[in-house]
C-alpha cells in the first residue's frame, strides 16, 4: 500500500496547487506578477522547514547523506522551474498565449522523455499511450479549433511554449533525480528533505535577482505578508505533496494523474456559471480520463 501512497499524494498536490494558485492570483494587480512569484518561495520555507521538522519526528529519522548527485539535480530543478516559470510569464504576455499554453500542457510527454533519459524511468507502451491520449485531450479542451492552424504557425510562441514545458518537465525530473540520489533514511524523508532545500536554493535566486533588479517587488512581498501567508503554507504543502510523489514512482506518472484536475475544474466550473460543456469539450475531458486511466494501469501494477 506504501507504494501507492503517490496517488493521493499526486491528488493533494495539485489540489492545494490550485489554491496557492488562486492566492497568488490575487496578489498580482497589488505586487505585479513577479513580487507575487516571490511569494511562493519566500513564504513557503518557513512552512517547509516546519513539515520538514514535523515529518522527522513523526518518522523517528534524521538527516540523509547528501551525494554531489542529490545537490547538483536539485539546483538544476530548482533553476529550471524559475527559468520555465519566466518564460511561462512572458508567454501569457502576449496575444498568442493560447499558442504557448499548448506547447506547455505537452509537459508530461517531455517528463516522460527526460525521465528516461536523465533516470532510466521507462514506462510500459500503455503508460505512454496514456500520457499522449491525456495530453491530447488536455489540447482539444484548451485550444478552439480555429486556432489550431497557429500551433504550426506561430513560431515564438511556439519556443516559448516548448521551452516553458520544457523546463517545468526538467525540473520535475531533477527534484526526482535528486530525491533518489539521497542515502540513508526513508523516501518521505528523502522528499521533504529536497523540498526544503529546493525552497531555500529558490527563495535565494529569486530573491537575489529582485532585490538587485525589482526592489518594488521584493518590498512589495514582504509588505503583504498577511495575504501571502496562504499561499506560502499551500505552496510548501503542494510542493511537499509533490516530491512524496516523486519519491516512489516516475514523475511522468505523477504529472499525468495531476491532469485529473482539469475535468474536476471543468465540471466544478460549470456547476457554478451554468455554462454547458460543448460535445469537443466533453470528448477532450474523456480522453483525459482516459489516458489517465491507462497510465494508471501500468502504474499500479
Amino acid at each position: 500500500m506504501l507504494a501507492l501512497a503517490w496517488i493521493p499524494a499526486t491528488l493533494l498536490a495539485a489540489l492545494a496547487q490550485v489554491g496557492r494558485n488562486g492566492l497568488q492570483a490575487g496578489l498580482v494587480d497589488e505586487i505585479g506578477t513577479l513580487g507575487a512569484t516571490q511569494v511562493r518561495f519566500i513564504f513557503g520555507l518557513p512552512f517547509a522547514l516546519l513539515i520538514l521538522a514535523a515529518g522527522r519526528m513523526l518518522l523517528g529519522e534524521g538527516a540523509p547523506t547528501f551525494t554531489g548527485a542529490a545537490m547538483g539535480y536539485a539546483l538544476l530543478g530548482a533553476v529550471a522551474q524559475i527559468a520555465a516559470t519566466a518564460l511561462m510569464l512572458m508567454a501569457m504576455a502576449r496575444r498568442s498565449f493560447g499558442v504557448a499554453y499548448a506547447y506547455i500542457k505537452t509537459e508530461p510527454i517531455l517528463v516522460a522523455l527526460f525521465g528516461l533519459a536523465l533516470l532510466g524511468d521507462r514506462l510500459a507502451a500503455i503508460g505512454w499511450a496514456g500520457i499522449v491520449i491525456a495530453t491530447g485531450g488536455i489540447l482539444l479542451v484548451s485550444i478552439d479549433p480555429r486556432n489550431w492552424r497557429a500551433l504550426v504557425t506561430e513560431w515564438r510562441p511556439m519556443a516559448l511554449g516548448i521551452a516553458a514545458g520544457g523546463g517545468f518537465g526538467l525540473s520535475a525530473v531533477a527534484f526526482r533525480g535528486a530525491i533518489t540520489a539521497l542515502e540513508g533514511g526513508s523516501a518521505f524523508n528523502h522528499a521533504l528533505t529536497i523540498m526544503t532545500v529546493s525552497l531555500a536554493i529558490q527563495s535565494l535566486l529569486l530573491g537575489a535577482w529582485l532585490l538587485a533588479f525589482d526592489r518594488r517587488a521584493f518590498i512589495g512581498s514582504l509588505r503583504v505578508w498577511r495575504q501571502s501567508l496562504g499561499a506560502g503554507f499551500l505552496g510548501a504543502l503542494a510542493t511537499a505533496a509533490w516530491f512524496v510523489a516523486f519519491s516512489l514512482t516516475a514523475a511522468a506518472n505523477v504529472r499525468t494523474l495531476a491532469l485529473a484536475e482539469m475535468p474536476a475544474a471543468a465540471l466544478v466550473s460549470r456547476k457554478v456559471s451554468g455554462r454547458a460543456l460543448g460535445p469537443r469539450e466533453w470528448v477532450g475531458l474523456a480522453l483525459v480520463m482516459g489516458g489517465i486511466a491507462l497510465m494508471m494501469a501500468q502504474a499500479v501494477r
